[in-house]
C-alpha cells in the first residue's frame, strides 16, 4: 500500500514556519556522545508515523520490551497516520513540546528541523565510521547528512523501481530494456500486441513527480540538483533539465495509455492494470511490490519482476542514482534525554527488531543491513532492498527535496507537461520564478 503523501505547500509551509520562530532563540544543537552515560529513568517521549492498523503495535512491542530490559523508564508514545504526522508535528513545534524523539521525512522537512536547532547532531553516534553507522546501507545514513553532519536515525526504505510482467515480456520476445531509449523501443512493441505498456495515473500529482525525479538524477550533475533545492543558491538553468522532461514527456505519450488524460487517472488504477496483467509495466515504489504481487493477482501467475528505470544513453547526471529515500527519527536537540534517546533508537534499530518490522504485518523494509530477507520479506522486496542499499546515493522523493512553494510548481507545472499546456521549457520558467520568490 502507497504510505507517502505528497507535502502540501499549506501543511509544510506551516511546520517551516514554526521551525523558523523557534529557531530565531535557539541554542547551538546539542550533539550525541558516544560515551555518554545512559540514564535509565523517567519518561521518553517518542512521535512516530505508525499509528493505525496495520503498524501501529510495531513501536508499542518495541517500548514494552525495552521497558522490561529498564523498568525505570517510561516510553511514553504518541501514534500518528501518515496524514495526521504534519499537523501533529506543527502543534508540538509551536507549543514547544516537541518529543525527545520525533519522525521525520528526508529532504527539506528534515533539514528545516536541523537549521532551527531542534536535531541533535548525531555523528559521533551514526556516522558511517560509527559501530551503529556501519550496520545501515550508507545511502540511508547519508539521506539524512547535512553540512557534514548526520542527524537522522533511518528506520525503513523506499525506492522506486518499474514492474513488469514476465509472461508479456516473454511472450513478446522482450528483455528488460538498459536504455531510456530501449525503453521507449519497448512500449511501442508492447503496445502492438494489445497491452498497456505502462500503467499511470497521475491524479495525486506525485506519481509523475517520481519518473521526473530520476530522470533530473540522471540528465543534471548531483552537484547542481543539490544547489538547486535550496533557494538562495538555486539557479534551475542546467540544459538537462529540460532534456528530462522531454523525456518524461516521450514517456507520458508513447508509453501510457492514458497519455494526456492521465492526471485524472488514480495511481491505484494504475496499480491494478498492472495486477490484473493488463498492464506490461508500472513505476512503483517497493512498498508497493507486495500489494501489486498478491496471490490473487494475475501477475503472481504470471512472474513479477522489476527493473531500475533506464538512464538516456549519454546522461550528463548519476546513471547509478536511485530515486528513494529512507523514513526515519530525529532526536530533540533541546531534549535532557538526548542519551537515553539514542539508546533506545539503537535498541529500535537492533537486527531482531529490524527483522520484525520487514516482517508481515508490518512490511517496512528495513535500513538495517541483512534484516530484510526471504525469511521475512517477499523475494522481490528482498531483492528490491539489496538494490538500495547498494546504491551509490539515494536521491530524494522531488517534493520533500525542495521547499514547499518550488514543490508545489513542480507539481503543477508536471501536470500542465502532461496535458500539453506547458513546454519543458515553460514548466522551468515557472519553477524558476517559484524558487526566486522563495529566496
Amino acid at each position: 500500500m502507497k504510505r507517502r503523501t505528497f507535502l502540501t505547500t499549506a501543511a509544510a509551509a506551516a511546520v517551516v514556519t514554526m521551525i523558523s520562530g523557534c529557531g530565531s532563540t535557539a541554542a547551538a544543537p546539542s550533539a550525541a556522545d558516544p560515551q555518554a552515560t545512559v540514564d535509565y529513568s523517567g519518561t521518553l517521549s517518542v512521535l512516530t508515523k505508525f499509528g493505525g492498523d496495520p503498524l501501529q503495535p510495531y513501536f508499542e512491542k518495541i517500548a514494552k520490551s525495552y521497558q522490561k530490559m529498564h523498568p525505570e523508564v517510561k516510553i511514553q508514545l504518541i501514534q500518528e497516520t501518515d496524514q495526521s504526522i504534519k499537523d501533529k508535528t506543527k502543534t508540538l513545534t509551536a507549543s514547544g513540546a516537541l518529543p525527545d524523539v520525533y519522525f521525520s521525512w528526508t529532504g527539506n522537512w528534515a533539514e528545516n528541523f536541523v537549521s532551527g536547532g531542534l536535531a541533535a547532531d548525531l555523528s559521533a553516534v551514526i556516522g558511517p565510521d560509527s559501530a551503529w553507522g556501519k550496520t545501515f546501507g550508507a545511502a540511508s545514513v547519508d539521506a539524512f547528512k547535512f553540512d557534514g553532519k548526520y542527524y537522522g536515525v533511518p528506520l525503513y526504505n523506499d525506492a522506486k523501481f518499474m514492474g513488469y510482467n514476465k509472461a508479456i515480456f516473454s511472450k513478446l520476445g522482450i528483455s528488460v530494456p538498459s536504455t531510456f531509449d530501449e525503453l521507449l523501443g519497448v512500449c511501442a512493441k508492447i503496445k502492438s500486441a494489445g497491452y498497456e505498456p505502462i500503467a499511470f495515473g497521475n491524479k495525486d500529482g506525485w506519481p509523475a513527480l517520481h519518473f521526473v525525479q530520476q530522470l533530473l538524477a540522471y540528465n543534471v550533475p548531483a552537484a547542481i540538483l543539490a544547489a538547486d533545492y535550496i533557494p538562495s543558491t538555486a539557479k534551475f538553468d542546467d540544459p538537462g533539465y529540460v532534456k528530462a522532461l522531454g523525456q518524461f514527456k516521450e514517456l507520458a505519450d508513447q508509453c501510457t495509455g492514458s497519455g494526456a488524460q492521465s492526471n485524472g487517472v488514480l495511481y491505484s488504477t494504475a496499480q491494478q492494470a498492472l495486477a490484473s496483467g493488463q498492464a506490461a509495466m508500472y513505476y512503483q515504489e517497493i512498498l508497493e511490490f507486495d500489494n501489486v504481487d498478491a496471490p490473487a493477482n494475475q501477475i503472481s501467475k504470471d512472474g513479477f519482476g522489476f527493473f531500475q528505470l533506464p538512464a538516456p544513453s549519454g546522461a550528463s547526471g548519476d546513471s547509478k542514482a536511485l530515486e528513494g529515500a529512507p523514513e526515519g527519527y530525529l532526536i530533540n536537540a533541546k531534549s535532557k534525554n538526548v542519551a537515553l534517546a539514542v539508546d533506545f533508537m539503537k535498541f529500535v534499530t537492533e537486527k531482531e527488531n529490524a527483522s520484525l518490522l520487514s516482517s508481515a504485518p508490518y512490511g517496512q523494509p528495513s535500513t538495517v543491513l541483512g534484516a530484510v530477507d526471504s525469511s521475512n520479506s517477499s523475494a522481490s522486496v528482498a531483492a528490491g532492498v539489496e538494490q538500495i542499499n547498494k546504491a551509490d546515493v539515494l536521491v530524494p522523493w522531488l517534493d520533500t527535496a525542495n521547499v514547499p512553494d518550488v514543490a508545489d510548481t513542480w507539481l503543477s507545472a508536471t501536470e500542465g507537461l502532461i496535458t500539453g499546456n506547458l513546454t519543458p521549457s515553460q514548466v522551468m520558467d515557472q519553477v524558476r520564478k517559484a524558487s526566486a520568490g522563495a529566496k
